[in-house]
This record gives structure tokens, sequence and C-alpha cells, in this order.
């Protein structure tokens, strides 16, 4: 995309169209807003248009997009083959009942880059791929429960949202009304805990259908994952039947073969999102054929029944299929090298001021910790959050600089980004440490 108009500087003062739009909004939506996670601040910024690794907002306002929508554009805005690609598929139909030829390629992409993946199931969001991986499990084993990791962040189906929060070790409802069996077919397990690990799920093995791992959970920490704790997860959902399920509805960006290969973990389900469809809605479903075999219908009636209007749609197919040729392995090595540079550039920053911070991530992903100590237990996921003040402080003085840094401090950087754009994450961090007004914030 190209644009002709001027973009203000970020730190100038404004907000005004967005104030007025929220304003708008909040007549129309509950809350002013549509999804949960949009930030506030105490109104949201509503974007104008994006170029690469850019947004600008409807004040002309111009940032450097370390969120790209929730990690979904890691090829950030814009990005012009898959503006082309889907510009002529709009011109041929936006959806039909009928298949077409895009779902088979990108579907042979997929299982010809990822191990697990012998065969794969499209549907529309990650929370559709995370539904029907757990369903499959249940059809699979005939149990009903699910085990997963403290804190991580799943989607919003009832069995895959409860345990995001807990209490004495026990997964706490995420909204008010959720059944109480839900919860009852919940078992969560700390993250690189492999006693805990080892304990709930052999108690647990003659009801557990699933196994449910993200192999870094960002909601929780994005924490590097124990070899010992995966290799644990490997041999336990074996011996015990149960179906291991690698959510990578976020983490396939760690790597040309995604996450669960960069770690060692074997699972028997991956989901995947948000990256395979180039910026368009997206979910799948993939794994082994003897499990992804209960989708099928040959024989008219399928042991797992799966539709979706807008599942496999041309757009989100097409669009998905050019933004994953573009990502090479050339490519995904040139994101870790710009990764390590900003996370190396942060922990460096921050061992100079002697600050109660630490990094974690990996490939293209790094979040702020405030804290001194890292841990790699999910015990220590409030790290993040246990000095909400100081990260909502960090959060603005990005913001002033021109940066968008999600509130929690988790990001993400698309292959636009350039050494420069790292160098101005770390400068502009380095400057948060020394400003008078964090250092206060510490004190207090």
């Amino acid at each position: 995309m190209t644009s002709d108009r001027r973009a203000a500087p970020a730190h100038t003062t404004g907000g005004k169209l967005s104030e007025e739009l929220f304003e708008r909004a909040r007549l129309v939506f509950p809350g002013g807003i549509t999804r949960a996670t949009v930030e506030r601040d105490p109104f949201p910024v509503f974007a104008d248009f994006g170029e690469g690794a850019y947004l600008t907002d409807v004040d002309g306002r111009r940032f450097l997009d370390l969120n790209n929508n929730f990690t979904t554009l890691i090829h950030g805005h814009g990005f012009s083959p898959v503006v082309e690609a889907t510009a002529a598929a709009l011109r041929r139909g936006t959806c039909f009942a009928n298949p077409m030829k895009h779902e088979i390629e990108l579907a042979e992409l997929l299982v010809d880059r990822i191990p697990a993946v012998e065969k794969i199931r499209f549907v529309t969001s990650g929370t559709d791929a995370v539904m029907f991986a757990i369903k499959a499990a249940r059809a699979a084993t005939g149990r009903t429960a699910v085990a997963r990791l403290a804190g991580a962040y799943h989607g919003a189906y009832d069995w895959a949202e409860a345990g995001q929060t807990t209490a004495a070790g026990m997964p706490v409802s995420s909204f008010t009304g959720t059944p109480s069996y839900v919860l009852d077919d919940v078992i969560v397990i700390d993250f690189n805990n492999v006693a805990d690990l080892k304990l709930k799920v052999e108690e647990n093995a003659h009801r557990l259908a699933a196994l449910l791992i993200d192999p870094m959970p960002s909601r929780a920490g994005l924490m590097q994952p124990l070899p010992e704790f995966l290799e644990t997860a490997n041999l336990l959902a074996k011996k015990h039947g149960v179906v291991l399920i690698a959510d990578e509805v976020l983490n396939l960006r760690q790597g040309f073969h995604g996450a669960s290969h960069r770690y060692g973990l074997e699972p028997d389900l991956i989901t995947m999102g948000k990256i395979i469809g180039g910026g368009f809605p997206i979910g799948a479903v993939g794994g082994r054929a003897e499990i992804m075999n209960l989708f099928a219908s040959d024989n008219g009636v399928a042991g797992l029944p799966q539709g979706g209007t807008f599942a496999a749609n041309p757009v989100s197919m097409m669009a998905g299929k050019v933004a994953m040729e573009a990502l090479t392995r050339a490519t995904f090595e040139r994101l870790e090298e710009l990764g390590d540079r900003v996370r190396g550039g942060l922990a460096s920053r921050i061992a100079q001021h002697d600050a109660a911070f630490f990094v974690t991530g990996a490939a293209s992903l790094f979040r702020i910790h405030v804290s001194s100590t890292a841990s790699s237990s999910s015990q220590h996921e409030h790290a993040v959050s246990d000095d909400a003040k100081t990260l909502s402080r960090l959060h603005r003085h990005f913001a002033a600089h021109g940066i968008i840094l999600p509130r929690g401090a988790a990001a993400s950087l698309s292959t636009p980004m350039s050494e420069a754009d790292a160098d101005q994450i770390i400068s502009v961090f380095d400057d948060f440490l020394a400003s008078d007004s964090n250092k206060a914030g510490e004190a207090a």
C-alpha cells in the first residue's frame, strides 16, 4: 500500500479522532469494543492503515507495530504478494459451498512442511481448531477429560478456556455460568514441572482424552520449555493412549517446521491459525491420519462431523498459501537473528541498569517481565503482571516514542522490520530504564 498522506510524529499530543470514534462505539458495542483484547488507555487507538512494519492511526500518528494483530501478521501490514493474490481471488468470488484448489495447495504445503501433520482440516479460527482437536481426542479415545498447562491460552471453548486461571492448583472458570462439570473434566499442570505432569497424568489416565500443550505458552510468560518436560509428555501420552495436542496457533511462527519440531514435542494433533491465513481468518487441525480420518464422511456418517460456512474459504486459503510460501528457511533464520538482536539488546540494558526486569521468548517473539528473577515455572507467571503500573508506564513510554508495545509487554517481530527498527526498540527501552519516572516508580 502507498499513501501520499504525511503522518504526524507519534509523540505529538493527539488521539482526538480515536476518542470520538470510541464514544460512537460505546453506543453500539458493550464496553465500546468488539473483542476483549483491545487495549484502552483510556480509549483504544483506532487504526487508519498499515504499511509494512508500521501502523498509522486515525489521528495521523505512525507507530512501529509490535502487536501485529496478536502475532498474526508475520509479514507486517499490506504484504504485496498477499494483497495481489487476494484481490485476484476476490474477483473470482468470495466464498462457495464447493471446494476449490486453493485449499488443497495450502494443505499440501502444511503437510509437507510440518512433520506431525499427515492430514489436515481447515476451520475458521484458533478457537475452532482447539475445540475440534479436543473433540477428535475424545472420539479417538472414548474419554472426556483434558489436561492442560496452567495459565496458557487456548481460545474460548469451555474445556480449553478453564485453567487459564487457577486457585490452589485447580481450574477456575473464565466466565460466569460455566457448568461445574466442565471444571471437573479439566486437569491443570504446572508448566515445566515434571513431577506434577507425571502425577496428574498417571492419576487421571483412565479418563484423559487429551494432553493439551502449547510448547511455549505466551500468556503464561513465553518461557523456554524444559526438554525433560516435553519428553515426559511424549512418553506419558504414548504409554496411556492419551492424544497429545500441540497448540501452535501462535507458536507455529517459531520456525520453518513449527514449535513442536523445534523443541522435541511429538504431538498426535497440531492446532494452527494466525500466520497460516496471511492476515485473514483461519484455523486448522492437523495430525496423524488415524485420528484425522475421524473427520471423514466417506461412508455417509463421520465419526466427528465438522462444518463451517467459511471454513477453507478461497480468500483465506489463497492468502495463507502465498504468505507461507514467502516464509522460507532463510526468512525464518533472519527473523530469528532479529529476535536474538532484540532480546540480547534488552537483556544487556537490564544488566547495565541493574533493573528488576528480565526477557523471555524465542525466534520472532519476546516478552519483557517485571521481575529480577527469571523462572521457567508457571508458578511465576504473575511476575509479568505483579507490577501493572510499571507495565502501563512501559506501554505508554513506547507509544510516546512511536512503538506499539502490547500492555503485557509480549511482542512479535515481522519480516519487513529492519535492524534499525530492532535498535530503536532497544533504545526506547534503555531510555525507559534511565528515566526518572521509572526510578521513582521502582522506589514506590
